[in-house]
């Protein structure tokens, strides 16, 4: 939708055809005139084209200006195909292609300027027909355009997630102005800001009797306006509704405001006034989706009637369409409701089976920069990740590993997030350690597992996989491991960046048996209705190994008892941990309960309380 005008080269090129040398070099020839005639016409010396017709040279002058004008037209190019001479008669085939402008096509048509002798010189025989063969005397061109209203960005079963706001279109009705077309557009554009020529050539180029639209405005904008353009007694306002104010979740939904000057300068305009523009999230991402393009008829208008007379060409343009998300309204109330309770945090859902995201919600915190694009060391919940290389070295999850309050791996110091460490007693099992995140017992397994070991587990589960979602995602990253205390740093997680959305679908792969990449949007498969270029298909599902998943069940299970998680009704598995050291106001709680797996993100709160308090709005009768 924001294709820039055309800038076409000015030269005309002459493909001519001559039998002979004397058909071509004839003393008198109407080659002249006829390079004469369009190239005056392409490059607007319409004085150097109307000389060379037989016509009034002001007429012919004004019936090629008032065509360009007519048609808004952003330039002409013209190639000769053929010329023809038969006695004191010729004939010049030549094909015209017009740049309609406003991103509308490129009209082209083929067409035949008729020459004759007067006075020993070639003219071209001069008409309305010279302009377009069916435009005939008493006729003009207009330009018809219809535009559908913008679609909405929908949640999985087809609900808008957008609510009705009011625009206020301000536009004219050109029969209406008489001579005032260019004292209205004059003043109207002081107010607005919008290019006076601009508005003009819409009016001019449109049906007279037809509502023009002509500048668009929000509801804060227009009652600031108001006074101004109600003086303009000529222009009409029209108030529309329009699906534009978004519903949670807004940040992924995203802002949508009317065509403004700065906007369409910056959209590579023209636009047509009356367009809105996708600020944000996915109404910015699936802008020409969900606005299209105008259907564009070229006619021909009796001057007496203003009716239609003749249609010249049709392009019926590209039909908008709504976004369809994965978004769940249930799922995404919870997330909302949930998330409210903590001072800043995150929580993303996503389908344990498919990956698909039901619900973003963040407070304190942006959805689309935090929860999906965010980059937070990952702390303990790595150890998910880090445990599927464990147990497939060899560490069973009922080895008992001491959980000191320090401990030193590689020449790098660990210590417990104010703990004392082990208390006394036998030595706590892995999955014990794991439950409740003990970084000095699982930095100590670092060197019973090789650093390619680690790398294809966070492979596996995602962690710096190349998916990619319309909006902006971060689908983590691993360090070199070079020495054990590599290791052992990002199997405690202390150097491995995550975000929300990544760690739920690491939960998603342990709660379903196979990592899935990210689904946000199920309709339309690319944000670019022109694409060429087919998009790089997303990474492949990943299976876990059985044995590991079944371990990794139990661990996650044993994590999450006895937490907030499980303030609700049946069993959540999952596993809470720091982001970052010892110091780090921000939690994380990872986990699911049935189909829903999630990512939690608290500051100052602890994120068990969040996904409890999800799971049981989530599942609560209703």
């Amino acid at each position: 939708m924001s294709r820039a005008r055309r800038t076409l080269s000015a030269t005309v090129t002459l493909a001519l055809a001559c039998t002979t040398l004397t058909g071509c070099f004839d003393e008198s020839s109407p080659h002249d005139a006829v390079r004469d005639f369009l190239v005056g016409w392409q490059s607007e010396d319409y004085d150097l084209a109307a000389g060379r017709t037989d016509g009034d040279r002001a007429a012919v002058r004004k019936a090629l200006s008032d065509a360009k004008l007519e048609l808004d037209a952003a330039s002409f190019r013209f190639k000769i195909k053929s010329v023809s001479v038969e006695g004191d008669e010729s004939r010049a085939d030549f094909r015209a292609e017009i740049d309609l402008g406003e991103n509308n096509p490129l009209w082209v048509y083929d067409s035949v300027l008729p020459l004759h002798l007067v006075d020993g010189e070639w003219r071209v025989r001069w008409s309305p027909s010279v302009l377009h063969p069916q435009l005939k005397e008493g006729q003009r061109f207009a330009v018809d355009t219809e535009t559908t209203p913008r679609q909405p960005v929908v949640d999985r079963s087809g609900a808008s997630l957008q609510r009705p706001q009011f625009l206020y279109v301000a536009g004219v009705i050109p029969s209406q102005l008489g001579d005032q077309a260019e004292e209205v557009v004059r003043r109207l554009s002081a107010i607005t800001g919008f290019a006076q020529d601009r508005l003009l050539s819409r009016i001019r180029s449109s049906p007279p009797s037809q509502f023009v639209e002509l500048a668009t405005f929000g509801r804060t904008r227009y009652l600031a306006m108001k006074p101004k353009l109600d003086s303009i007694t000529q222009i009409t306002t029209q108030r529309r509704e329009q699906p534009f104010a978004p519903d949670a979740p807004m940040e992924i939904v995203g802002k949508v405001s009317a065509l403004t000057p700065e906007t369409e300068q910056k959209l590579g305009g023209p636009q047509r006034a009356g367009d809105s523009v996708g600020q944000s999230g996915l109404q910015q991402a699936y802008q020409d989706h969900l606005t299209g393009s105008s259907r564009t008829r070229v006619i021909t208008l009796d001057l007496k009637t203003g009716k239609e007379a003749t249609l010249l060409q049709e392009w019926p343009g590209r039909e908008n369409r709504s976004v369809k998300t994965t978004i769940d309204r249930a799922v995404q109330t919870a997330a909302e409701s949930a998330v409210d309770r903590a001072e800043a945090g995150a929580l993303v859902a996503v389908d344990r089976s498919t990956g698909e995201i039901r619900a973003v919600a963040a407070k304190g915190m942006h959805e689309e920069k935090d929860v999906l694009a965010g980059r937070y060391p990952a702390g303990t919940v790595f150890s998910i990740v880090a445990s599927d290389a464990l147990i497939k070295a060899g560490v069973k999850t009922t080895q008992r590993l001491p959980c000191p309050a320090e401990r030193s791996v590689g020449g790098a110091r660990f210590a417990e997030a104010g703990q004392a460490g082990q208390a006394g007693g036998p030595s706590p099992t892995f999955q014990e350690n794991f439950a409740k995140g003990c970084v000095t017992a699982l930095a100590s397994l670092a060197r019973r597992v090789d650093a390619p070991a680690l790398a294809r587990s966070a492979k596996a589960f995602g962690i710096g996989q190349p998916w990619q979602l319309p909006l902006k995602s971060f689908s983590g990253s691993l360090p070199n491991l070079g020495s054990d205390a590599d290791k052992a740093k990002a199997i405690s997680g202390q150097t491995v960046q995550v975000s929300p959305l990544s760690m739920a679908l690491v939960a998603a792969a342990v709660a379903s048996g196979t990592w899935r990449p990210p689904v946000l949007v199920s309709e339309p498969s690319t944000p670019d209705p022109t694409a060429e270029i087919v998009p790089d298909p997303p990474p492949q599902p990943v299976a876990l190994d059985p044995k590991v998943r079944t371990a990794l069940t139990a661990m996650m299970r044993a994590g999450a008892a006895g937490t907030p998680a499980q303030t609700g009704r049946g069993r959540v598995y999952g596993v809470a941990a720091p982001a970052g050291d010892e110091g780090s106001r921000q939690a994380w709680f990872v986990g699911w309960q049935g189909d829903i797996a999630i990512a939690v993100l608290a500051r100052n709160y602890d994120p068990a309380a969040v996904a409890g308090d999800f799971f049981a709005t989530l599942h609560a009768p209703s």
